[in-house]
């Protein structure tokens, strides 16, 4: 299984376990936006400087790992209001 898949899995766990631990749904969403963020960006300076990519690469790469759990969580809070 690739990098970015097991990343995006973690992300969408991360929301999942954030969504069931908070009531407040607005709360549990700011907080899995913020979590994920930081996640997100020590992935891509672990990918920049310690695996040899570029960052042009990663950061096309991040643009995945980070928008595509974002944007669905965004999706889940818009839906359950």
């Amino acid at each position: 299984m690739s990098h970015t898949v097991i990343m995006l899995l973690a992300g969408l766990a991360l929301l999942v376990v954030l969504r069931l631990a908070i009531r407040d749904g607005a709360l549990a969403t700011r907080l899995f936006l913020v979590l994920w963020l930081v996640a997100s960006i020590g992935n891509l300076l672990v990918g920049v400087l310690h695996a040899g990519y570029g960052w042009a690469e990663e950061a096309t790469i991040w643009l995945l790992v980070f928008g595509a759990p974002a944007a669905l969580a965004l999706v889940a809070l818009r839906l359950r209001r």
